[in-house]
């Protein structure tokens, strides 16, 4: 499981907030075409530019609280 943040929502400003750290689910298929995929706030993936988002990486006290987080929502 890895992390991004969003650099650009333009064009999805319901979908993504900028600045906001979002999950990012490996796709091997949609980077070949230039997109990521990523879990919204709809709490669903769907495929992004990749140009949206800078991978970052994250203290694992901030990675396990985000992972908590994100496996109690579902």
């Amino acid at each position: 499981m890895s992390f991004a943040v969003c650099v650009c929502n333009k064009g999805y400003e319901a979908s993504l907030e900028l600045r906001k750290i979002y999950q990012n689910m490996a796709d091997p298929e949609s980077k070949r075409h230039g997109l990521v995929r990523i879990i919204d706030e709809s709490g669903e993936d769907y495929l992004y530019p990749k140009g949206s988002f800078l991978p970052i990486v994250l203290p694992p006290a901030i990675r396990r609280a985000l992972m908590h987080e994100h496996a109690t929502a579902r």
